[in-house]
């Protein structure tokens, strides 16, 4: 069975979605995103947005780390705050840099859990579960 567009978009806006909701909700509460709850309900969506080919360079939609930035960033008008603060030579609104920080956090460790991903085959043998022999 293949998807259609549309359930492509409404699956990978689903995970957007639920991205935002647990930054607000740690940003509310304040705690750190690199915690659990946190780190395990995102690193499920990054495991969603991996499966369905979403973190690849050029995919579309895109929900690679650079992707999640424009698109929560877009959603949150961090560039537009960030113009006019330089536009103004002066200081962005604290919760504008209060955002950038959470969207920060959630960048790093999609890049971090993405370069993992892809390195995983390369330390564990298909069948063995030992590391691939490198010399060969």
């Amino acid at each position: 069975m293949t998807s259609s567009i549309s359930e492509t978009s409404t699956l990978a806006d689903r995970i957007l979605d639920r991205l935002e909701e647990l930054i607000l909700d740690a940003e509310r509460k304040t705690k750190p995103l690199e915690l659990d709850p946190y780190r395990s309900q995102l690193f499920e969506l990054f495991v969603t947005a991996e499966g369905a080919g979403y973190t690849k360079e050029g995919s579309e939609p895109d929900l690679s780390a650079d992707g999640l930035c424009r698109l929560l960033g877009a959603r949150w008008g961090l560039a537009s705050a960030a113009k006019e603060a330089i536009s103004q030579q002066s200081r962005m609104p604290p919760e504008h840099l209060a955002k950038m920080r959470l969207l920060w956090s959630v960048m790093r460790m999609w890049m971090e859990w993405d370069y993992a991903w892809e390195r995983w085959p390369e330390f564990h043998g298909h069948t063995t579960g030992q590391p691939q022999n490198s010399a060969n």
